[in-house]
């Protein structure tokens, strides 16, 4: 029989973090580098850790350290200690400083660019005193992260799990692939064609595989060869070219809500509905949010009904599409 390790009696915080951050960096060097601390400190820590443990935690190759099955247990259970922590550490900022705490939030890369700097300025304005801590990624990047209590809350597209797990999801609005184009663009000047959209070079951005894809998909169902498209992962780059040219641009609507709001931008009609795109909020089921959690939650809803009035975006409804909503141009023609 294995002798009982007296975990809670012999790991220091100290240990925690230091696994956490060699397995987070791959690298003694990189480690310690992040934590402030000589490499000869970390790897003492690393060495107690073990002996504690009485097992090894890492394999070292020759581009750093790799975690051994043990190692990646002991870093999921590190982890989640160290984000309790920061989440009581949170609260307590919280209960002596009205109206403050901590809001750790991820953030998809649609949503990053779209809905979250609304709603954030104005949770910053309301809430002068809540500290702000944003994580941008990819969806199976962030879920871990949410799971562990890094962060608290995720926004943007809720895509269907292959299987049930443990996330409540709260579909608030859709951000449908679009084409955009500058208020003046000559294609609002005449009927609105296949043949016509044509005419006028794409610049696309690149955002993640899954979005990629939506937009072939749509390009695709139009009949649009995107070949000799513009193409560039820069949001800043395409905006400047949907201003400056006659180009037009084919992505979530939402990316460019701030200038649809201020009517710099518009949506081109389109023939097919596109297909819908449910966004909102995901959490951890069972665990309550904090009061900045709460304020959050709370402004985004309420900035989605806003920019739904204006048309730009729509909540979740039986299946109808927001470009069947939205087209007060007319429909497009085939040509």
């Amino acid at each position: 029989m294995t002798a009982r390790r007296y975990l809670d009696q012999k790991l220091r915080l100290q240990h925690l973090r230091a696994v956490d951050a060699m397995e987070r960096h791959g690298s003694l060097l990189k480690a310690s580098a992040a934590l402030g601390a000589s490499q000869p400190a970390l790897t003492k820590s690393l060495h107690e850790a073990e002996d504690i443990l009485q097992l090894r935690l890492f394999d070292r190759h020759p581009r750093g350290v790799r975690p051994t099955e043990a190692g990646t247990v002991f870093v999921r259970s590190a982890r989640r200690i160290l984000a309790e922590l920061r989440r009581l550490d949170e609260e307590l900022d919280e209960m002596s400083s009205l109206g403050g705490g901590t809001l750790a939030i991820g953030a998809l890369p649609v949503a990053a660019a779209g809905v979250l700097p609304g709603v954030l300025t104005r949770l910053k304005a309301a809430h002068p005193r809540i500290k702000m801590r944003l994580q941008q990624g990819r969806l199976e990047e962030l879920q871990p992260l949410l799971a562990s209590g890094e962060i608290e809350l995720i926004v943007g597209r809720l895509y269907e799990p292959a299987v049930p797990d443990g996330y409540e999801r709260e579909p608030l609005w859709t951000e449908p692939i679009s084409i955009l184009a500058r208020a003046g663009h000559p294609i609002f000047s005449q009927a609105v064609t296949v043949d016509a959209l044509r005419r006028h070079d794409l610049a696309l951005p690149t955002i993640t595989q899954r979005v990629g894809q939506e937009i072939e998909h749509l390009l695709a169902l139009l009949g649009i060869d995107p070949a000799a498209a513009l193409r560039s992962s820069s949001y800043g780059f395409i905006r400047e070219m949907l201003h400056g040219t006659d180009m037009l641009s084919v992505m979530p609507r939402l990316m460019m809500v701030g200038d649809l709001l201020r009517g710099t931008l518009r949506v081109v009609p389109l023939p097919i509905p596109a297909p819908d795109r449910p966004a909102g909020l995901i959490q951890l089921r069972g665990r309550a949010l904090s009061g900045a959690g709460q304020a959050f939650a709370a402004g985004l809803r309420v900035y989605v009904a806003e920019i739904t009035d204006r048309g730009i975006a729509s909540p979740i409804t039986n299946g109808d599409s927001q470009d069947e909503k939205d087209d007060t141009t007319g429909r497009v023609a085939r040509g």
